[in-house]
């Protein structure tokens, strides 16, 4: 098993009278890491998988009682795909305030489903995490550095899936089964999308636009859908963490964009898959495309990691100078290019070092990402 940076973090929450929460697409390791945490203590454990429907069937009408009665014995009680429960949030409050003494988890594969169940009646009673893809330090301490840089090609091709980390050789085929049932099976029966063809349209579409500025009237365009529908799916695309995205940093400063956005994706394999292009680099035309989106995705697995709290965005003017990426941190601005080329020049532009004098700036290039990404030679 390839070591999670959170395993460490949740061990440390366990037994403080809160829930523990741990969000993140499906097959993204959830129920391994946390099997991997109970199975290393010396508690014992229930575990309740509520895709089966006499589990969820356990949680209708619960009371404090009836749920001690289930959980019996045992010191831990795991909830498992904890969003298929109705008012499940409920159900850990009342075992929460009762028996504090026990430690609940709770995973989910969706923000919108988990939370909108759990976040109100949990203030205050949970850790909250996010499980994402192998982040690049995690792989490094497994593989070390120098081999994981060798395989930089194929992570932002084939991404960084527990799946398709671990089963070289398969990559296409279980990238293509794992958008399939991730992208357009979970996601269209959450909320019940009645257009799926729309939906595959407008990935497509946000796939082909990666490292550029959106726009929903373009996409609103390609796909026949309102504007307001394009919004409110691409809302629940960034909920089931398939996309994210990065809005355009505004200080009212003469000529900058203030309503632009970018949207990129968890895992750049996600996007190949989505657009079906799983070429080798020398043949692309998109590896700037494919380097931002990589170093963007493992910036906020580093960040949210290791609780760095910061807001993040992207800077551009309408005479189109730009920098890809800029984050805030205690009232400081720090300005990232990136390059995936390291012998490309670049100069941050004069009009961003006049307007934000009190900050940072920065290349990114392949001969030093590692530490943007929290490695530490």
């Amino acid at each position: 098993m390839i070591k999670r940076s959170l395993q460490s973090i949740i061990k440390e929450e366990l037994f403080k009278c809160k829930a523990i929460i741990v969000f993140g697409p499906r097959q993204s390791g959830k129920t391994t890491l946390i099997k991997s945490i109970v199975n290393s203590l010396k508690y014992s454990y229930k575990w309740l998988n509520a895709d089966e429907a006499d589990v969820r069937r356990l949680f209708v009408d619960a009371t404090s009682t009836g749920l001690r009665a289930v959980i019996g014995d045992n010191k831990i009680l795991v909830i498992d795909e904890a969003q298929r429960i109705n008012n499940i949030g409920l159900a850990i409050k009342l075992l929460v305030d009762n028996y504090p003494e026990i430690q609940i988890i709770a995973t989910g594969s969706s923000s919108f489903e988990l939370s909108n169940k759990i976040k109100e009646p949990l203030t205050g009673r949970k850790f909250e995490h996010f499980l994402l893809p192998f982040s690049f330090v995690e792989l490094v301490d497994n593989y070390g550095f120098l081999e994981e840089k060798r395989l930089l090609e194929r992570r932002l091709i084939f991404g960084s899936y527990p799946e398709i980390v671990k089963f070289p050789g398969n990559e296409i085929k279980n990238l293509n089964l794992l958008s399939d049932s991730y992208l357009y099976k979970d996601v269209l029966a959450w909320q019940n999308i009645k257009k799926p063809q729309k939906l595959e349209i407008l990935l497509k579409g946000i796939a082909l636009q990666l490292g550029n500025e959106v726009s929903y009237n373009e996409l609103a365009q390609l796909t026949g859908l309102n504007i307001h529908t394009v919004e409110n799916y691409i809302d629940i695309l960034e909920k089931a963490f398939i996309v994210f995205r990065l809005n355009a940093l505004f200080r009212n400063k003469r000529n900058e964009l203030k309503k632009s956005k970018k949207i990129y994706f968890f895992d750049n394999g996600i996007r190949n898959a989505i657009i079906n292009n799983f070429n080798m680099l020398d043949v692309r035309t998109d590896i700037g495309a494919l380097w931002e989106n990589y170093l963007m995705s493992e910036r906020i697995k580093y960040t949210n990691y290791n609780d760095i709290f910061l807001n993040r965005y992207f800077w551009r003017t309408r005479t189109r100078q730009e920098i890809d990426y800029v984050e805030e941190r205690d009232g400081k601005l720090f300005a990232f290019e990136f390059k995936w080329n390291p012998k490309m020049k670049y100069r941050f532009p004069k009009a961003f070092l006049e307007n934000y004098p009190d900050n940072e700036v920065r290349i990114v290039n392949t001969d030093n990402y590692e530490d943007f990404l929290g490695m530490k030679l």
